[in-house]
């Protein structure tokens, strides 16, 4: 029996057979604080076969917008790109040959709390993964893995710790008005409504 929390998790669970769903369903039945419903789920539950790109793509029907974290009960190997998972919602993965009740609901409240339930294996492949993408395509740009470049965070670090527009360009070697232009950009990217919002936007981020 759950302890702790009041709040009920709505979870939807989606399989091709029925008795799968059945079974996923049954297994959630002595946690009390996590249902099963077909509306406004809370975390979205997704058995398959196999993970490959025709069968993570169906995600976005299921899940438009990624509004929803995701929990694949996979049965084979993972043939998908994990990033590509992660972009539409996935947030946990249980292989169903190491499927167990406690897990399922273990991860259910983890989704649920933003955070993530990956195999140690899947960890270390989307940490490669991003990795990689840093080194080959964002680090020529002078982007962090946050898609922001380090001149933007240099800007609103100063910002953030009260210098003004004059000493921030003396500071970083820039003019003033290019420093006017990076915040500018940044604001209006992010719809953001002066300094002092970007400012919070960029600690809330966790970029400064």
């Amino acid at each position: 029996m759950d302890g702790g929390t009041t709040t009920k998790i709505g979870v939807s669970i989606t399989a091709s057979d029925p008795l799968i769903r059945a079974g996923l369903a049954q297994c959630l039945d002595e946690h009390q604080h996590i249902e099963t419903t077909n509306d406004n789920a809370d975390v979205v539950v997704v058995a398959m076969d196999i993970a490959e790109a025709s069968t993570i793509e169906s995600l976005r029907s299921l899940n438009p917008a990624a509004v929803k974290p995701v929990i694949l009960v996979v049965e084979n190997r993972w043939r998908a790109d994990i990033a590509t998972a992660v972009r539409l919602g996935v947030r946990a993965v249980l292989w169903r040959h190491h499927f167990s009740a406690g897990a399922f609901a273990q991860a259910i409240r983890a989704v649920s709390d933003g955070g993530g339930f990956l195999p140690i294996s899947m960890q270390g492949a989307l940490v490669d993964q991003l990795q990689r993408t840093y080194r080959e395509v964002l680090a020529p740009l002078d982007m962090t893995p946050s898609g922001i470049t380090h001149r933007d965070i240099d800007v609103l670090r100063l910002v953030s710790e009260g210098f003004g527009l004059e000493e921030i360009a003396q500071k970083l070697h820039f003019s003033e008005r290019t420093v006017k232009n990076i915040l500018y950009k940044f604001m209006e990217r992010f719809d953001l409504s002066n300094r002092t919002h970007a400012v919070a936007y960029a600690i809330r981020a966790g970029l400064i």
